[in-house]
Order: C-alpha cells, then structure tokens, then sequence
C-alpha cells in the first residue's frame, strides 16, 4: 500500500489536482483527505465534489474546523470571514456531506486526524513535541497504533519516539524518502495542499509506502498566483491572496 496523505486543501481545486497527478505518477494506491476541504479559498464546491468522487473509489475523508460552514460566522478571524461566502457557494447536499464528515480514521496501523488524536474535536495545534507526545499517549491503549498522521498546523514535520525514548522532531526534506520502522512510533503533519504557511508557495502532501516502511514529503508547484487572482476576483480578504502568493 502507498498511501497519498493530504490535508488543509482549503478550496484550492489547483493545488489539489497538482498533488492528486503527483501522488498519481508515485504509484499512491490509496488516499486520505485529512480535512479542512473549504474555507480560504476560491472553489469551495469543486472541491467538495472532487473529495466525493475520491470518497466514492474508496478514499478516507475527515472532517476539519473548516467543514462546517455557516451563514453566520461567529467569529472575526480571516477563516470566519470567508464562512458565509463559501455557505453560499455550497447546496444544501454538499454542506450536509461535509458535517457529516468523521474527525477519526483507523486504517491497519495508521491512525488518522484532522488536529490532535487526544482531542479531535478541540481543533489544538501540534506544533512541538509535547503537543505530539500528548497525541501518541492518547492512543497508548491501543498497541497496533505505530503511525499517526494529521494536519491543521499548515507545515510539514515528523515526530518520533523508540523504546524509553521521549518524543524526537525530525525536520523533513522534500522528496527524501525517511525510513519509519513500525519498531518505533510516528506522528507526522503533512503541510497544507491550498494554503502553506512555511513560506513556500508549492503544495504540500506525503506519501507513506507501507511495504517500504518509507514516508516521503513532497511540495508540488502549481498556478498559485493565478489562484491568488481568482480570490480577489470574489472579493475574498486581500490579506489571503497576499498569503497564497508569499506562502506565509
């Protein structure tokens, strides 16, 4: 099995097809979508309806902070700014599929999340070690858990821990396949396909080759900027554009 992991597409239909051709070209048999499908970006539906059509052939999608839009964002915050508008973008069918959305996945020894395994719905940031060390002691009940796999944080990072070890970061480099031993246990972030935030504009997703025991991290150009246009065509928050186009 190579599994394409994706995450934080953010409606950017683009980057989503760019990385779908390159996990394609790898030899990816299965995917998963690991939430935050809408939100930021221009093409909410299609989106949506490209993640339905990889659900139908046996992709894993979840759900994230951002699947649940409404037409009254309560908050102030650029994500809440874009939820009416990309309600409005959405049939009643497509925003019903997205709430209906697991937060959790299992799939043989993976286990799979939008934000952190020891609180899915609280949508917290795995951003260092003790907040990586906190997923993989939730899931300590379960001994065949040996890799989890999340996004949310918008970049990409590894996190490792061997016998009478605590939790390691390990900073990842793009195409370079890393040897993940089910000996140890492995919680990864896998960036952002629509929006990185590491300043790098390219796509983000990872490849786990099971058989290999190998995961790869790869960033994917596509039209970025042409995308960056399109939100303003809308009239999304300039402030998202801007971010699209310097990748922070």
């Amino acid at each position: 099995m190579r599994l394409a992991l994706l995450s934080d597409l953010h409606a950017n239909l683009p980057a989503l097809e760019a990385c779908l051709a390159d996990a394609h070209a790898r030899g990816a048999t299965h995917h998963a979508i690991l939430g935050d499908i809408v939100g930021y970006g221009p093409h909410p539906a299609q989106v949506v309806e490209r993640c339905r059509s990889l659900q139908e052939a046996g992709a894993i999608i979840l759900r994230g902070n951002h699947d649940q839009p409404t037409s009254s964002p309560t908050g102030h915050s650029w994500g809440d700014l874009t939820t009416a508008w990309t309600y409005q973008q959405l049939s009643e069918q497509q925003r019903d599929w997205l709430s209906s959305l697991p937060l959790t996945a299992t799939l043989q020894s993976i286990f799979l999340v939008h934000a952190t395994a020891e609180a899915p719905a609280k949508w917290h940031y795995e951003l260092d070690e003790l907040m990586a060390e906190r997923s993989l002691l939730a899931l300590s009940h379960d001994p065949e858990i040996r890799y989890v796999f999340g996004g949310h944080v918008h970049h990409q990072s590894l996190y490792y821990q061997g016998n009478g070890r605590r939790l390691m970061q390990f900073t990842p480099r793009a195409g370079v396949a890393i040897p993940v031993s089910p000996h140890r246990r492995w919680l990864a972030t896998v960036g952002s396909v629509g929006q990185p935030r590491d300043g790098d504009t390219r796509a983000n997703y990872a490849l786990l080759d099971v058989m290999a025991k190998t995961l790869t991290f790869h960033r994917i150009s596509y039209d970025h900027r042409r995308v960056a246009q399109e939100m303003r065509a809308f009239d999304l928050p300039e402030v998202l554009a801007d971010r699209l186009e310097r990748g922070r």
